[in-house]
């Protein structure tokens, strides 16, 4: 059986998107229990020169629809600032990512094999294919940042383990 674009990214996109809502959840819960503000862990790093939790999730969202989008039109650029999201904005981010996502048809992903996608940094202009794009840039990139969200999440004593980064497994039935 061979693998397309779409098999390789959309469905491993939703599953930790899924991941990252549920955690984002627990989160959102375990403020409630601890009588504490879900927006102080907006601004939360792992340490100080890294950037925060709100860019950790923007750049989940934007790593997953956002770069299927790129790779569709031939262009991708940084997320932009998410300083100004709320606890709130960021759950929403991710479930209008996830949303996104179910309605790409493979086909239509499929389709941008070969195509040209240039990542736009200021004025620096990287090339690739939509495939080397999505897998060895975007991919990498959205694990980081997911791992990066739960990490601070974990930090600040929110109750979560590798199932909760995981999610819903597609095992055979």
């Amino acid at each position: 059986m061979a693998l397309s674009l779409y098999d390789l990214t959309v469905p491993n996109y939703l599953q930790t998107l899924a991941a990252v809502s549920g955690f984002l959840k627990k989160g959102a819960a375990f403020c409630a229990e601890q009588g504490t503000d879900p927006n102080e862990i907006v601004a939360a790093r792992v340490i100080d020169d890294m950037l925060p939790f709100s860019f950790q999730i923007a750049s989940v969202a934007h790593h997953s629809l956002g770069a299927v989008e790129g790779a569709q039109g031939g262009a991708f650029y940084p997320p932009k600032d998410p300083g100004t999201y709320s606890y709130a904005d960021l759950q929403k981010l991710v479930d209008d990512a996830r949303a996104g996502l179910e309605r790409i048809a493979p086909e239509g992903l499929n389709a941008c094999e070969g195509k040209d996608v240039v990542f736009h940094l200021g004025k620096i202009q990287l090339p690739f294919t939509a495939e080397n794009f999505l897998l060895s840039f975007s991919i990498p990139n959205f694990y980081f940042h997911a791992t990066t969200a739960y990490d601070i999440l974990r930090a600040r004593g929110v109750k979560l383990g590798k199932v909760d980064y995981l999610g819903q497994m597609r095992m055979k039935m």
